[in-house]
């Protein structure tokens, strides 16, 4: 049986069952005041699922969704893990309009959708990367589209490489994970405080030969640096290959899946992507488990003013 035919996508009791069964392993607790002293509601008057608080300063009642991205949607449960499912398959995402003809849902309730689940999958930063004698890359990118591709009236003749275009920063531990940050500019002053808070100082530090990182690279135990600037790429364990591999993929869902990615949501974005490298050595359901799980504790109640993504 493929995984798109597990009854959790296609039964509702079932996916409730299944989403217990993940935020709740050792039973119901209340996300109003933390008790486990719940008792379980049954019987016509009550909705399937519904739990009450049996703490004398709280007796609310609540499901398994209160107090998650899932709360007060009126999309189907099943619904909701099917597009989790498949946005963690998709190597370089899904569209809005792709999602909304997979679900059956409309294109404002798919955009909705996909940015909860983005902000199931952004994960805290956890400790610092690397350590001693592990290795580190760090490099930045732009997002943005070229100024002869925009409208010309939207066009400025001052915009040269990466100026009108929104700053990426990401570290890569080889054969661990990836961290990207939205930044106001590449400048030491703005990397540097990412840099000695998320990568162990014991830690090699691989990068280009740009100026910031000379600035910053001593503080480490070891720094290596490639000239891209006269052709060489790798010397020896110097390189930044990994994490320009990484930079590919998210180049590539961004301009060819998404096509447009405001600056508001693009941290979202970019935690879409680090999440599916982080866990790419886990299954496809496995992955969507690890995003459903991060739903808990977070809210998204902001009304869509604008278009996040072209419509595809």
């Amino acid at each position: 049986m493929s995984d798109l035919q597990n009854p959790i996508f296609h039964n509702e009791a079932k996916a409730r069952k299944w989403l217990e069964s993940h935020l709740w392993p050792d039973g119901p607790v209340c996300p109003h005041c933390g008790s486990v002293d719940v008792t379980k509601l049954r019987g016509k008057a009550h909705r399937t699922g519904v739990h009450q608080c049996n703490e004398k300063e709280c007796r609310q009642q609540f499901t398994v969704t209160v107090g998650t991205l899932y709360e007060r949607s009126k999309i189907p449960l099943s619904k909701w893990l099917m597009a989790t499912y498949l946005l963690c398959a998709s190597k370089k995402g899904m569209s809005t309009r792709q999602l909304s003809r997979m679900l059956g849902v409309s294109v404002k309730s798919s955009w909705f959708m996909t940015h909860r689940i983005r902000e199931a999958m952004r994960e805290g930063k956890g400790g610092p990367l690397g350590g001693t004698g592990k290795i580190v890359e760090a490099d930045e990118t732009f997002i943005g589209g070229k100024e002869k591709n925009k409208h010309r009236s939207k066009r400025n003749a001052k915009n040269i490489g990466g100026m009108g275009k929104e700053p990426v920063f990401s570290l890569l531990e080889r054969g661990g994970t990836v961290r990207s940050h939205h930044v106001t500019s590449v400048s030491a002053k703005t990397l540097r405080p990412i840099l000695v808070t998320q990568v162990n100082r014991s830690s090699t530090l691989m990068t280009d030969g740009e100026g910031q990182y000379r600035i910053v690279g001593p503080e480490f135990d070891r720094h290596e640096w490639v000239n891209h600037g006269i052709g060489e790429y790798v010397r020896g364990e110097a390189h930044t290959n990994t994490i320009e591999g990484y930079f590919s993929i998210l180049k590539r869902g961004i301009f060819g899946t998404y096509q447009h990615v405001s600056q508001q949501h693009l941290k979202r974005y970019l935690g879409e992507f680090d999440f599916r490298y982080n866990t790419r050595e886990l299954t496809d359901l496995e992955r969507a488990t690890e995003a459903a799980k991060g739903i808990t504790g977070k809210r998204l109640t902001y009304r869509r003013t604008g278009q996040g993504e072209a419509r595809a």
